[in-house]
């Protein structure tokens, strides 16, 4: 595996390649961003990860430095799977230049985690797009866990007719249903299974579509989310994932949203 620390270097090896697949993370790589790793190697020889943890995308710098760390351990596991390329960019890497677009923001942004994350997405959106503009991938995976995330990178490529096509992959889950993430490392045990409890909770809940409103009985479903253990509910909404538009009762195009803390770790998840 060739690790590259600035994107001079990389360049110089990666500017002829037309089939390269780009997988970006934040580090402490579990089996989510191994599914979709797995997904690029299958349709490409030449698949380049990234880890940055971004600053831009933190609403606290206390919640910036409590995000997990494991360098060595993830250089381990991707030398392990044989990967072709690895990037570890520095600050100014990705942010001394000026990108050739701008960030489209949907009015999406402001729905779910844009409610009481401010600024979050237009922090994902910068630096996805200055990855893109650097390293022109021809595909870029992302997973269906983070969905207004994934669907506001599609809006913006799609806005700016950004030749980089987007596959995205399903949810990994926990054995008690539980969506992997990052986060899932700073969890107690208990709390692993507060949130497979959740998990299963929404999981019954969506196939009372025809009996639930959720406007009328949110107040009562957070409540009883809460009982399993959860610390607070940021929020709960359905949404019809073709408008994007919020929504009472569930029918084929909706999932459940939530962000949840368990503790002082938040969680978000759709089913």
């Amino acid at each position: 595996m060739k690790i590259f620390k600035n994107k001079s270097n990389l360049l110089k090896e990666i500017s002829k390649i037309k089939d390269l697949a780009f997988v970006p993370t934040m580090g402490s790589i579990h089996k989510g961003h191994l599914s979709l790793i797995n997904k690029a190697k299958k349709v490409s020889k030449n698949v380049l990860i990234s880890i940055y943890i971004n600053p831009k995308q933190f609403n606290s710098n206390s919640d910036f430095k409590k995000y997990p760390r494991n360098l060595n351990k993830d250089i381990s596991i991707l030398k392990k799977i044989k990967i072709k390329y690895l990037y570890l960019p520095t600050y100014d890497d990705i942010y001394s230049f000026s990108p050739k677009y701008s960030v489209h923001l949907d009015k999406f942004t402001n729905k779910l985690c844009g409610k009481s994350r401010p600024g979050h997405f237009k922090g994902v959106l910068n630096v996805v797009n200055r990855f893109i503009e650097i390293i022109k991938p021809r595909l870029i995976f992302l997973g269906s866990k983070d969905f207004q995330q994934l669907t506001l990178i599609r809006l913006h490529v799609k806005k700016h007719k950004i030749q980089t096509r987007i596959t995205v992959c399903p949810t990994i889950r926990e054995k008690n249903g539980a969506a992997i993430s990052s986060r899932n490392e700073k969890l107690k045990k208990n709390q692993v299974g507060i949130a497979g409890k959740v998990y299963k909770y929404l999981k019954s809940l969506k196939k009372k579509t025809d009996s639930i409103n959720l406007k009328k009985k949110q107040l009562k479903i957070i409540n009883e989310i809460m009982l399993l253990g959860v610390k607070k509910v940021d929020y709960l909404e359905y949404i019809n994932i073709k408008t994007l538009k919020s929504v009472s009762k569930i029918n084929k195009n909706c999932k459940i949203f939530i962000a949840y803390h368990l503790g002082k770790i938040r969680l978000i998840d759709n089913l």
